[in-house]
């Protein structure tokens, strides 16, 4: 996973991240699939991969419900229908990939 992010993540922080992944999986939120306008899409703050360039119809996965999401991304799947049956996450490497980006790697045990 990439994200934004100036500075190397605290041993903190990380323990934040996964535990904030694990208590969603742990809810059991449901997960669907809509296709909609790029536009649409981007104003309702559904995320998008760096540097990618998307057609005006895209896929944007919500994880929660759609009117109070937790997570809203443009994705092409596969997905799970919901969240509990992916297990633990686990975080194993956080590293700089460029100036400002940061990437995480993790596991699902």
């Amino acid at each position: 996973m990439d994200f934004n992010f100036a500075r190397k993540l605290s041993d903190e922080e990380l323990k934040k991240v996964e535990e904030l992944v694990n208590q969603k999986i742990a809810e059991d939120l449901p997960i669907k699939r809509i296709e909609m306008d790029r536009d649409e899409a981007e104003k309702i703050g559904a995320q998008m991969e760096f540097d990618h360039k998307y057609p005006d119809r895209v896929n944007v996965y919500f994880v929660g419900l759609e009117e109070k999401f937790f997570s809203a991304e443009f994705c092409g799947g596969p997905h799970v229908e919901h969240t509990g049956i992916l297990g633990h996450f686990k975080i194993i490497k956080e590293e700089s990939i460029s100036a400002g980006v940061r990437r995480i790697y993790a596991v699902l045990q």
